[in-house]
């Protein structure tokens, strides 16, 4: 029978720690431990969870789930706080905003919402 060495020994046990590694990683959060976002990360995830909470609450209404009256709320509470973290954004990143852009799609947007209105009142 052959002997065996220190070398292979140790080999094995590498081996044996790389393979246990890579099989307990998945298992671990590392960016828990390695936290390294700045202020404007959390802003904009921030932001986006909103943006996100404000369609599925579009949609929510749109399907007759909730009332108008709450929809009218939830949506003012949710557009207050996603305009609070856009000016906390341009404060932080100090670019202007295109006033006659902003005015522009805030047009547009009272258009499509005075239009899905009688689109709305004529089906009921």
């Amino acid at each position: 029978m052959h002997e065996i060495t220190i070398i292979s020994m140790i080999f094995t046990a590498a081996l044996a720690l790389v393979c246990l590694f890579l099989i307990l990683s998945p298992l671990f959060k590392w960016d828990t431990y390695l936290h390294v976002s700045s202020k404007n990360q959390d802003l904009a995830s921030t932001k986006e969870a909103l943006l996100t909470t404000l369609n599925e609450i579009e949609f929510e209404y749109k399907m007759d789930k909730i009332s108008h009256a709450d929809y009218k709320n939830l949506k003012k509470q949710y557009e207050s706080e996603v305009a609070s973290i856009m000016k906390e954004e341009e404060q932080i990143t100090d670019k202007p905003v295109d006033q006659e852009l902003m005015a522009e799609v805030e047009k547009e947007i009272e258009a499509q919402m005075k239009s899905y209105q009688s689109k709305k009142g004529e089906g009921k």
